[in-house]
């Protein structure tokens, strides 16, 4: 009986020891507990939440690509079939993009929309990373993003923009809106994002960090964005 009860002490001696490696707390003599937390471990946590999505979504089987090429000639027997493939696949050119299995998205332009203003035209630089404040939107204003784009050599099924926003280290804001999916053409989509409002007041105002991406189905990444932006009390102004 006795070395059940010390066998099951140190059991919870154990299990105490593990639960403080794991979650970093110290245990001082006096016997409180203090906790060491910075903007990084806090950025890190949700680093590791957005990542865990990404896992989720990475999860998912999807069936075997085709080129466009193949998928046309798949059932080509089937009238029905044929008409709805080629009314999916618009006025795509078979001949430069059909034996090519990888879909390309190219991300052409980004604006964003507030009714009664010019609209902010964004350039994206190619490292993804614009340099200082890349925008500054007013406190309290409805405003969309536009973005237009151009896809290449193959369908590109299920792409959508995810956007996460921090400020001072924590995260306030993560969305995620579905584009569609779309087939190679010679012309460009355009796609706006619904209208938003902007947080107000004092606690709103600020510089923020944030995270933009665009991906696909296959969990492929087109354009990832990390970049500064600023609210203030106004807009700042534009440059004619």
């Amino acid at each position: 009986m006795r070395r059940t009860k010390r066998k099951f002490l140190r059991q919870q001696q154990q299990q105490k020891h593990l639960l403080n490696e794991e979650h970093n707390v110290d245990e001082p003599k006096s016997g409180g507990i203090s906790r060491k937390m910075s903007e990084s471990s806090l950025y890190g946590t949700d680093q590791e939440e957005e990542d865990d999505e990404e896992t989720n979504e990475r999860k998912i089987e999807l069936g075997p690509q085709y080129t466009l090429k193949e998928q046309l000639e798949k059932d080509k027997d089937d009238e029905s079939l044929r008409r709805w493939k080629e009314q999916l696949l618009g006025a795509v050119d078979i001949e430069s993009a059909g034996e090519t299995l990888e879909p390309e998205v190219k991300i052409l332009s980004l604006e964003i929309k507030s009714a009664g203003r010019p609209d902010i035209v964004l350039s994206v630089p190619e490292n993804g990373k614009p340099k200082g404040s890349w925008f500054t939107l007013k406190e309290g204003s409805r405003y969309s993003l536009q973005f237009t784009f151009k896809v290449k050599n193959n369908i590109v099924s299920g792409l959508k923009y995810t956007n996460t926003v921090w400020k001072t280290g924590v995260r306030v804001d993560s969305s995620k809106e579905m584009i569609g999916t779309f087939s190679p053409q010679a012309e460009p989509y355009t796609h706006e994002m619904p209208e938003e409002t902007t947080p107000s007041g004092m606690f709103a105002r600020g510089s923020y960090a944030a995270r933009s991406k665009f991906v696909d189905d296959d969990n492929k990444c087109y354009l990832e964005i990390n970049y500064y932006f600023d609210i203030r009390k106004d807009w700042l102004p534009s440059k004619n």
